[in-house]
C-alpha cells in the first residue's frame, strides 16, 4: 500500500509541475497559428507534387530503358 501511495503522490507532483511549466509557455495567437498551418499545408502539397512528378519521370525513363 505504501508503494501505491508513493506512486500516486509522485504522479500528483508531476502533474502539478507540468501545469506550472505550461503556464510559462508562450502560446501562438489564432492568426499566427493559422499562418503557420497554411505554410505547412502548402509545403506538403508542393513536396507531394514534386515527389509525384519525380516518380512519373523515373517510371517513364525506366520503361524507355527496359524496352
Amino acid at each position: 500500500m505504501d508503494k501505491q501511495n508513493l506512486s500516486v503522490g509522485a504522479l500528483k507532483t508531476f502533474l502539478e509541475e507540468v501545469k506550472v511549466e505550461l503556464l510559462k509557455c508562450s502560446w501562438p495567437t489564432r492568426k499566427e497559428l493559422f499562418g503557420q498551418s497554411l505554410v505547412v499545408i502548402i509545403s506538403v502539397i508542393v513536396l507531394g507534387a514534386f515527389v509525384g512528378l519525380c516518380d512519373v519521370v523515373n517510371m517513364n525513363l525506366l520503361r524507355f530503358i527496359i524496352r
